[in-house]
């Protein structure tokens, strides 16, 4: 039978991903319960359980058709040479899988909010970094090396869509909230800080997760965690938000049935940058900064790893030019693995305190917004 419409493979699949799919059903029942169900204005499962669902559905059956499509086209991983030594067995797994779960996410969300103006700008913003992404990609296949566009040309695309965007979102007048709102109701009204702060979250996050896909199934759970905590956020601001984030949601949960240890495939930067990207584009629009950070902060984490791994290698320097390191290596998921966690472990603990983060915004957003 054709693997896209085997149940059976799909429901071993599930099961395989039984934790992550029991966390999202808790956020959705339980969570968006307790802040939304009360205003009967919000269609919840209209803007958040269908397009979830429906992206889980096609973005996991494409991944049967895009996988074997990547092997024949020999777009397959190289490994970094100084990494950790077990991940050398997966040299040759295809890699890229952002290029067929994103743009699902991206459909469905437009069609979904009838191609609204603040759903086609969240969308172009999330394909620009895709394309940096891919293009990233590309160079490294090209070369054959881990080594793919230089970091400043990287952060050089990155800062132009920033500013792009920016620009677009003021022009034309589309963005939800422009202000910065604490817990508190405290409200940061300050037009320069507001862009200044817009561009460095895109530039941030978007690295941030990058940094975070380093292992099988980590950036993909709690990336759909991190957008299905937006999701409920933001959907009494807006559907359209809303509606984007739960369509991605789904679509991540949809790749990590094909992503979780022992990985069938890795999405690459082209997928990593393009959440990363997506993430901080909701954040803006919604002006929602301050729960951003909260349900980022997995990505937080790892990108502070690296921050202080550099500074400290740094700062202690000899007079040959060699200094010490404050983890075995940077990120942190790969210092945990090399003091002997392994990966599912490194993982699922990473979706329970994405979790716990959701709950946590959750309290803040009911009970101090």
């Amino acid at each position: 039978m054709n693997k896209v419409f085997s149940f059976s493979v799909f429901i071993k699949k599930i099961s395989e991903n039984n934790l992550l799919i029991l966390l999202v059903l808790i956020n959705i029942l339980l969570i968006g319960g307790f802040i939304e169900l009360g205003d009967q204005s919000i269609n919840f499962h209209h803007i958040l359980t269908l397009p979830l669902g429906i992206s889980v559905l096609i973005s996991s059956s494409l991944g049967y058709i895009s996988i074997p499509l990547l092997k024949k086209l020999k777009i397959e991983q190289v490994i970094q040479e100084d990494g950790i030594q077990k991940h050398f067995s997966k040299a040759g797994t295809p890699t890229m899988g952002g290029i067929f779960f994103i743009p699902v996410a991206i459909l469905i969300a437009l069609v979904w909010s009838h191609f609204s103006l603040v759903s086609i700008t969240i969308s172009l913003v999330t394909l620009s970094y895709m394309v940096i992404g891919w293009v990233d990609d590309w160079c490294i296949l090209r070369k054959k090396s881990n080594l793919g566009l230089s970091p400043r040309t990287k952060l050089f695309l990155q800062i132009i869509v920033a500013i792009i965007f920016c620009v677009w979102i003021k022009w034309n007048r589309i963005i939800v909230m422009n202000e910065i709102i604490l817990p508190g109701n405290i409200i940061l009204e300050t037009e320069v800080l507001f862009w200044l702060l817009s561009i460095f979250v895109l530039v941030s996050e978007s690295n941030a997760v990058n940094l975070t896909d380093g292992i099988d199934g980590l950036a993909g759970g709690t990336g759909a965690l991190t957008f299905l905590g937006l999701a409920i956020i933001v959907a009494t601001t807006s559907s359209e938000l809303s509606i984007f984030c739960a369509s991605v949601s789904g679509s991540c949960l949809g790749f990590i049935l094909h992503n979780n240890n022992p990985a069938k495939v890795f999405m690459g930067d082209t997928g990593s940058l393009a959440l990363g990207g997506a993430l901080a584009g909701v954040g803006i629009l919604s002006g929602h900064f301050w729960e951003l950070f909260i349900l980022s902060g997995i990505f937080f984490i790892e990108s502070l790893s690296v921050i202080a791994q550099v500074t400290y290698y740094k700062m202690t320097k000899n007079s040959e030019g060699k200094g010490k390191r404050f983890l075995m290596m940077a990120p942190l998921h790969h210092h945990l693995e090399l003091v002997g966690w392994s990966e599912n472990k490194i993982v699922k603990i990473s979706y329970l305190i994405n979790t716990g983060l959701i709950f946590l915004v959750a309290i803040l957003y009911r009970y101090f917004s």
